[in-house]
């Protein structure tokens, strides 16, 4: 049994191990701000801890400022709310926690919020904070005045006040980049995950849809809905608008052009004559759907069985 016991513990004491290997520690909480990665003056992070000393009294909001050099490859939302445990931010009960972490090597920000504040903070309203107010100064290398002024917007948002509108708009009327497009809060890694997913997908029948004669017109039309939301998780809106134009466009063209190669019409002519054709190793046969899809070199099949969840996994 306690052999049995050690076995099934194994898993679990390696993952946080590996947690405890790679993730970047959390500082003991020794006041206001806790400037590890030394970004700030002694001047400003002497009065923005009296702003933020003076927040809470007014307020009851505590609101932390931690700057930490690098986060060893873990992602800044999940090092930011194991600090924000650890610290215990804001009081108990009414979950009023605010945790402004700066991470200068990686290039990283972010604003956390406690659960009682997410409605005077909202997730739009931090992310024009880090956008807007605290990335153009820290672009020009201005710690001091970046951190200051997204404390400081945060301060303002809490007790009542709203963003100038000069910040407040930006967003809507900047030029969105690929990767900074305005869309869920992502980090770079997850947009990469999320976009092999997603165009991988929608790009496989996209592709079936360019090179299969016959049903490749019914599933132009029928992506298009496709295209005009997915990206969206993405790239954003913006780039999901011009992803959207891009797709509307040249898969029409791209069809056209490729229709007019010879293996393109010979497989035209064999679902005409034999009723099934062979592209890129697959096998098109005609039917009342349309057209079908098998692979062209085995003919194994499934017995119909499910699996039950179980099995392993290994990483090298």
């Amino acid at each position: 049994m306690k052999l049995r016991s050690i076995v099934l513990l194994l898993p679990i004491m390696l993952l946080l191990s590996t947690t405890i290997l790679f993730g970047a520690d959390v500082p003991y909480l020794t006041g206001r701000i806790t400037d590890n990665a030394q970004l700030l003056s002694p001047a400003v992070n002497r009065s923005l801890s009296d702003s933020l000393q003076a927040h809470e009294k007014r307020t009851g909001n505590q609101i932390a400022v931690l700057t930490i050099p690098t986060l060893d490859g873990e992602s800044i939302e999940d090092y930011a709310v194991r600090v924000f445990e650890s610290w215990k931010l804001g009081r108990k009960g009414r979950d009023n926690g605010v945790l402004i972490v700066v991470v200068p090597n990686d290039r990283q920000m972010r604003i956390e919020v406690g659960y009682g504040l997410e409605g005077a903070l909202t997730d739009a309203m931090a992310g024009r904070i880090v956008q807007n107010v605290m990335t153009p100064k820290f672009k020009n290398g201005d710690f001091d005045g970046g951190i200051a002024d997204g404390a400081g917007s945060v301060m303002k948002l809490l007790e009542g006040g709203e963003l100038p509108e000069a910040i407040a708009g930006t967003a809507s009327t900047n030029k969105l980049n690929f990767f900074e497009a305005e869309g869920p809060e992502l980090s770079i890694q997850e947009r990469i995950l999320l976009g092999a997913f997603v165009f991988g997908i929608i790009g496989l029948f996209t592709a079936i849809g360019i090179l299969t004669p016959g049903v490749g017109w019914f599933l132009y039309l029928f992506l298009i809905p496709f295209w005009a939301v997915f990206p969206i998780v993405v790239l954003g809106s913006g780039g999901a608008f011009y992803c959207f134009i891009a797709y509307v466009i040249g898969f029409p063209i791209t069809k056209l052009f490729i229709s007019k190669s010879d293996w393109y019409r010979k497989a035209q002519n064999d679902l005409r004559t034999k009723g099934s054709a062979s592209i890129g190793g697959f096998s098109i046969g005609s039917g009342s759907s349309g057209s079908s899809w098998s692979s062209g070199g085995s003919g194994f099949s499934g017995g119909g069985g499910s699996s039950g969840g179980g099995g392993a996994s290994g990483s090298w």
